[in-house]
C-alpha cells in the first residue's frame, strides 16, 4: 500500500479532515490532497510532520496495515462496530478545546448585550 494511501486511511480514522491536515502542515488542502493521492513525493521530513499531526510514531504510519486496525474491533453491546485503536490526535483535541473555550466566551458576550 503506497504512503498516501497509508496516511489518507489513518486520518480518516481519526476523523480528521484533509483541510485540518493541511493547515497543521502549513500548505493547501489541495497540496494535501496531492500528497495523499500520490500526485506529490513524500520525504521524510514530511512523513515525521504528518505523523505527529495524526499523534503517531512515523513508522507506525509507514507500517500502517489497515488489517491490524479491523482486527482490533470488537462490538459493543448494541451491536455497533466500536474502533479500539484511534483516539483525537492531540492537536485536534486542543483546537475543540480552544474552539469551545472561544464560543463559551461568545455566548457570555451576547447574553451581556442581551441585557
Amino acid at each position: 500500500m503506497e504512503i498516501g494511501v497509508k496516511i489518507r486511511k489513518m486520518r480518516e480514522l481519526r476523523n480528521l479532515t484533509q483541510d485540518f491536515m493541511a493547515k497543521g502542515l502549513g500548505i493547501t488542502q489541495e497540496t494535501y490532497s496531492r500528497l495523499e493521492t500520490g500526485q506529490t513525493k513524500i520525504n521524510m521530513k514530511r512523513i515525521e510532520d504528518i505523523a505527529k499531526i495524526l499523534d503517531v510514531d512515523p513508522l507506525t504510519l509507514m507500517n500502517f496495515d489497515e488489517n491490524f486496525v479491523f482486527n482490533n474491533c470488537s462490538q459493543n453491546q448494541a451491536g455497533k462496530i466500536v474502533n479500539n485503536y484511534t483516539t483525537l490526535a492531540t492537536e485536534e483535541r486542543n483546537f475543540y478545546l480552544e474552539r469551545i473555550s472561544t464560543l463559551e466566551k461568545e455566548i457570555q458576550q451576547l447574553k451581556k448585550s442581551k441585557v
